[in-house]
Protein backbone atom coordinates (compact mmCIF):
# COMPACT_ATOMS: atom_id res chain seq x y z
CA UNK A 1 0.00 0.00 0.00
CA UNK A 2 1.65 2.88 -1.02
CA UNK A 3 -0.54 5.70 0.24
CA UNK A 4 -0.40 6.39 3.99
CA UNK A 5 -4.53 6.78 4.33
CA UNK A 6 -5.14 3.78 6.35
CA UNK A 7 -3.05 5.55 9.04
CA UNK A 8 -6.70 7.52 9.14
CA UNK A 9 -8.64 4.81 10.67
CA UNK A 10 -5.93 4.13 12.94
CA UNK A 11 -6.53 5.95 16.84
CA UNK A 12 -4.27 6.14 19.82
CA UNK A 13 -5.94 5.20 23.22
CA UNK A 14 -4.73 6.07 26.40
CA UNK A 15 -6.52 4.42 29.08
CA UNK A 16 -6.16 6.45 32.65
CA UNK A 17 -2.90 7.84 31.68
CA UNK A 18 -1.69 9.35 34.77
CA UNK A 19 0.87 12.35 33.77
CA UNK A 20 0.10 15.35 31.01
CA UNK A 21 3.63 15.30 29.88
CA UNK A 22 3.21 11.31 28.84
CA UNK A 23 0.28 12.63 26.98
CA UNK A 24 1.49 15.11 24.94
CA UNK A 25 4.93 12.97 23.98
CA UNK A 26 2.29 10.46 22.99
CA UNK A 27 0.49 12.69 20.83
CA UNK A 28 4.14 14.09 19.33
CA UNK A 29 4.98 10.22 18.58
CA UNK A 30 1.87 9.31 17.02
CA UNK A 31 1.84 12.63 14.65
CA UNK A 32 5.42 12.19 13.51
CA UNK A 33 4.41 8.31 12.42
CA UNK A 34 1.59 9.69 10.61
CA UNK A 35 -1.51 9.16 12.93
CA UNK A 36 -3.81 12.32 14.21
CA UNK A 37 -6.06 10.56 16.34
CA UNK A 38 -6.04 10.43 19.58
CA UNK A 39 -8.55 9.12 23.08
CA UNK A 40 -8.32 9.87 26.61
CA UNK A 41 -10.02 7.60 28.89
CA UNK A 42 -10.42 8.68 32.72
CA UNK A 43 -7.18 10.52 32.89
CA UNK A 44 -5.94 10.90 36.41
CA UNK A 45 -4.25 14.36 35.22
CA UNK A 46 -5.13 16.04 31.77
CA UNK A 47 -3.67 19.55 32.88
CA UNK A 48 -3.40 20.76 28.63
CA UNK A 49 -0.37 23.31 29.44
CA UNK A 50 1.62 20.17 30.54
CA UNK A 51 0.43 18.19 27.93
CA UNK A 52 0.91 20.84 25.33
CA UNK A 53 4.37 21.45 26.42
CA UNK A 54 5.52 18.33 25.46
CA UNK A 55 3.64 17.94 22.52
CA UNK A 56 4.84 21.09 21.03
CA UNK A 57 3.08 23.30 18.60
CA UNK A 58 3.52 20.45 15.69
CA UNK A 59 1.02 18.42 17.68
CA UNK A 60 -1.36 21.13 18.79
CA UNK A 61 -4.30 20.15 16.86
CA UNK A 62 -4.13 16.74 17.52
CA UNK A 63 -4.80 17.55 21.21
CA UNK A 64 -7.23 19.99 20.80
CA UNK A 65 -9.10 17.66 19.00
CA UNK A 66 -8.32 13.98 20.75
CA UNK A 67 -11.55 12.42 22.65
CA UNK A 68 -11.65 12.24 26.22
CA UNK A 69 -14.33 9.09 28.07
CA UNK A 70 -14.99 8.39 31.63
CA UNK A 71 -14.87 4.44 30.31
CA UNK A 72 -13.60 2.24 28.20
CA UNK A 73 -16.44 0.52 27.07
CA UNK A 74 -18.10 4.04 25.44
CA UNK A 75 -14.57 4.75 24.32
CA UNK A 76 -14.10 1.51 22.29
CA UNK A 77 -17.77 0.52 21.06
CA UNK A 78 -16.95 2.28 17.75
CA UNK A 79 -13.94 0.74 16.72
CA UNK A 80 -13.94 -2.24 14.80
CA UNK A 81 -10.53 -4.02 15.58
CA UNK A 82 -8.63 -3.22 19.54
CA UNK A 83 -4.74 -4.07 19.70
CA UNK A 84 -3.48 -4.16 23.49
CA UNK A 85 -1.00 -3.45 24.68
CA UNK A 86 0.89 -5.26 27.36
CA UNK A 87 4.81 -6.07 28.67
CA UNK A 88 3.37 -9.34 31.12
CA UNK A 89 3.41 -12.78 29.81
CA UNK A 90 1.75 -15.86 30.63
CA UNK A 91 -2.24 -16.66 31.68
CA UNK A 92 -4.58 -14.98 29.29
CA UNK A 93 -1.62 -13.73 27.36
CA UNK A 94 0.13 -16.21 26.01
CA UNK A 95 -0.40 -15.33 21.91
CA UNK A 96 1.68 -12.33 21.81
CA UNK A 97 3.04 -10.32 18.83
CA UNK A 98 5.43 -8.63 18.33
CA UNK A 99 4.59 -5.06 16.80
CA UNK A 100 6.28 -5.41 13.42
CA UNK A 101 3.93 -8.78 13.50
CA UNK A 102 0.93 -6.79 13.99
CA UNK A 103 1.46 -4.00 12.17
CA UNK A 104 1.99 -6.08 9.06
CA UNK A 105 -1.78 -7.35 9.96
CA UNK A 106 -3.25 -4.27 10.46
CA UNK A 107 -2.52 -2.57 7.13
CA UNK A 108 -5.32 -4.52 5.12
CA UNK A 109 -7.91 -4.34 8.56
CA UNK A 110 -7.33 -0.43 8.82
CA UNK A 111 -8.67 -0.22 4.70
CA UNK A 112 -12.46 -0.69 5.94
CA UNK A 113 -12.13 -0.38 9.60
CA UNK A 114 -11.40 1.71 12.40
CA UNK A 115 -8.70 0.29 14.47
CA UNK A 116 -8.04 1.43 18.09
CA UNK A 117 -4.39 0.97 19.37
CA UNK A 118 -5.04 0.68 23.38
CA UNK A 119 -2.21 1.35 25.83
CA UNK A 120 -2.93 0.99 29.64
CA UNK A 121 -1.99 2.99 32.61
CA UNK A 122 2.07 3.48 33.24
CA UNK A 123 2.56 2.02 36.45
CA UNK A 124 0.35 -1.11 35.87
CA UNK A 125 -0.70 -1.90 32.38
CA UNK A 126 -3.76 -3.38 31.26
CA UNK A 127 -5.96 -5.70 33.35
CA UNK A 128 -6.94 -8.99 32.22
CA UNK A 129 -11.02 -7.51 32.16
CA UNK A 130 -9.67 -4.84 30.02
CA UNK A 131 -7.74 -7.12 27.53
CA UNK A 132 -11.37 -9.00 27.07
CA UNK A 133 -11.97 -6.01 24.53
CA UNK A 134 -9.05 -6.61 22.60
CA UNK A 135 -8.79 -8.96 19.43
CA UNK A 136 -5.30 -9.27 19.67
CA UNK A 137 -1.79 -8.17 22.25
CA UNK A 138 1.28 -6.94 21.23
CA UNK A 139 4.14 -6.82 23.25
CA UNK A 140 7.52 -5.00 22.60
CA UNK A 141 10.33 -6.98 23.01
CA UNK A 142 12.94 -5.76 25.51
CA UNK A 143 16.87 -7.14 26.39
CA UNK A 144 15.41 -7.75 30.07
CA UNK A 145 13.96 -4.70 31.60
CA UNK A 146 10.04 -4.78 30.03
CA UNK A 147 9.01 -1.41 31.08
CA UNK A 148 9.17 1.16 28.52
CA UNK A 149 8.17 4.97 28.77
CA UNK A 150 4.27 5.51 27.60
CA UNK A 151 5.58 7.16 24.87
CA UNK A 152 8.19 5.43 23.56
CA UNK A 153 5.54 2.45 23.16
CA UNK A 154 3.31 4.16 21.51
CA UNK A 155 6.36 5.44 18.74
CA UNK A 156 7.22 1.94 18.56
CA UNK A 157 3.98 0.40 17.22
CA UNK A 158 2.93 3.40 14.85
CA UNK A 159 6.74 3.24 13.35
CA UNK A 160 6.16 -0.39 12.62
CA UNK A 161 2.35 0.85 11.53
CA UNK A 162 4.35 3.46 9.20
CA UNK A 163 6.57 0.75 8.10
CA UNK A 164 4.15 -2.14 6.72
CA UNK A 165 2.60 0.34 5.04
CA UNK A 166 5.22 0.95 2.46
CA UNK A 167 4.76 -2.81 1.47
CA UNK A 168 2.32 -4.32 -1.17
CA UNK A 169 -1.13 -4.99 0.41
CA UNK A 170 -1.69 -9.10 0.07
CA UNK A 171 -5.04 -9.56 1.36
CA UNK A 172 -8.68 -7.92 1.86
CA UNK A 173 -10.27 -7.72 4.89
CA UNK A 174 -14.06 -6.37 5.10
CA UNK A 175 -15.92 -4.33 7.22
CA UNK A 176 -15.90 -6.06 11.00
CA UNK A 177 -18.53 -5.80 13.59
CA UNK A 178 -17.81 -2.91 16.04
CA UNK A 179 -16.96 -3.42 19.62
CA UNK A 180 -20.56 -2.44 20.84
CA UNK A 181 -21.85 -4.90 18.52
CA UNK A 182 -19.37 -8.15 19.79
CA UNK A 183 -20.12 -6.71 23.21
CA UNK A 184 -23.40 -7.60 22.89
CA UNK A 185 -22.72 -10.62 21.19
CA UNK A 186 -20.89 -12.08 23.68
CA UNK A 187 -23.48 -10.93 26.45
CA UNK A 188 -26.16 -13.20 24.97
CA UNK A 189 -24.12 -15.85 24.36
CA UNK A 190 -23.27 -15.97 27.76
CA UNK A 191 -26.81 -16.09 28.78
CA UNK A 192 -27.53 -18.90 26.34
CA UNK A 193 -24.87 -20.85 26.81
CA UNK A 194 -25.85 -20.44 30.55
CA UNK A 195 -29.20 -21.90 30.27
CA UNK A 196 -28.03 -24.77 28.63
CA UNK A 197 -25.16 -25.61 31.21
CA UNK A 198 -22.14 -25.00 28.73
CA UNK A 199 -20.26 -22.80 31.29
CA UNK A 200 -19.78 -22.71 34.36
CA UNK A 201 -22.27 -20.69 36.11
CA UNK A 202 -19.84 -19.84 39.20
CA UNK A 203 -17.50 -18.35 36.28
CA UNK A 204 -18.98 -17.80 33.09
CA UNK A 205 -16.33 -15.01 32.53
CA UNK A 206 -13.43 -17.04 33.20
CA UNK A 207 -15.08 -19.79 30.53
CA UNK A 208 -16.33 -16.98 28.24
CA UNK A 209 -12.24 -16.38 27.11
CA UNK A 210 -11.60 -18.97 25.06
CA UNK A 211 -14.53 -18.57 23.48
CA UNK A 212 -13.67 -14.31 22.85
CA UNK A 213 -10.64 -15.69 21.89
CA UNK A 214 -11.74 -18.14 19.46
CA UNK A 215 -13.85 -15.39 17.61
CA UNK A 216 -11.14 -12.48 17.27
CA UNK A 217 -9.49 -14.90 15.37
CA UNK A 218 -11.91 -15.55 13.09
CA UNK A 219 -12.46 -11.53 12.87
CA UNK A 220 -16.68 -11.64 12.46
CA UNK A 221 -17.93 -9.35 10.65
CA UNK A 222 -21.59 -7.72 11.31
CA UNK A 223 -23.85 -10.06 9.59
CA UNK A 224 -22.08 -12.57 11.16
CA UNK A 225 -22.94 -11.37 15.27
CA UNK A 226 -26.54 -11.41 13.59
CA UNK A 227 -26.22 -14.96 12.57
CA UNK A 228 -24.92 -15.78 15.74
CA UNK A 229 -27.78 -13.85 17.95
CA UNK A 230 -30.40 -15.39 16.02
CA UNK A 231 -29.00 -18.45 17.10
CA UNK A 232 -29.11 -17.54 20.28
CA UNK A 233 -32.83 -15.89 20.42
CA UNK A 234 -33.57 -19.72 18.29
CA UNK A 235 -31.97 -21.80 22.08
CA UNK A 236 -33.93 -19.77 24.20
CA UNK A 237 -37.19 -19.61 22.57
CA UNK A 238 -36.49 -23.36 22.51
CA UNK A 239 -35.49 -24.07 26.20
CA UNK A 240 -38.58 -21.46 27.12
CA UNK A 241 -40.81 -23.74 25.73
CA UNK A 242 -39.16 -27.25 26.99
CA UNK A 243 -39.37 -25.62 30.26
CA UNK A 244 -43.03 -24.42 29.85
CA UNK A 245 -43.68 -27.83 28.49
CA UNK A 246 -42.13 -29.56 31.76
CA UNK A 247 -43.75 -27.13 34.12
CA UNK A 248 -47.58 -28.30 32.24
CA UNK A 249 -46.49 -32.23 32.85
CA UNK A 250 -45.74 -31.59 36.02
CA UNK A 251 -49.47 -29.68 37.12
CA UNK A 252 -51.03 -32.56 34.88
Amino acid sequence: MSSNNYLDHVTIVLHRPRFPENIGAAARAALNMGISRLVLVAPENCDLTRVLRMATHYAADLVENMEVYADLTTALQHFHYVVGTTARIGGHRRELKTPREIAAELVPICANNQVALLFGPEDRGLTNVQLRYCHALVSVPTAGFSSLNLAQAVMILCYELLLAGTKPLDRFVSRLATRRELDGMYEHLKETLLKINFINPENPDYWMQNIRRFFSRVGLRARDVKIIRGICRQIDWYTKQRLETMQQLEME
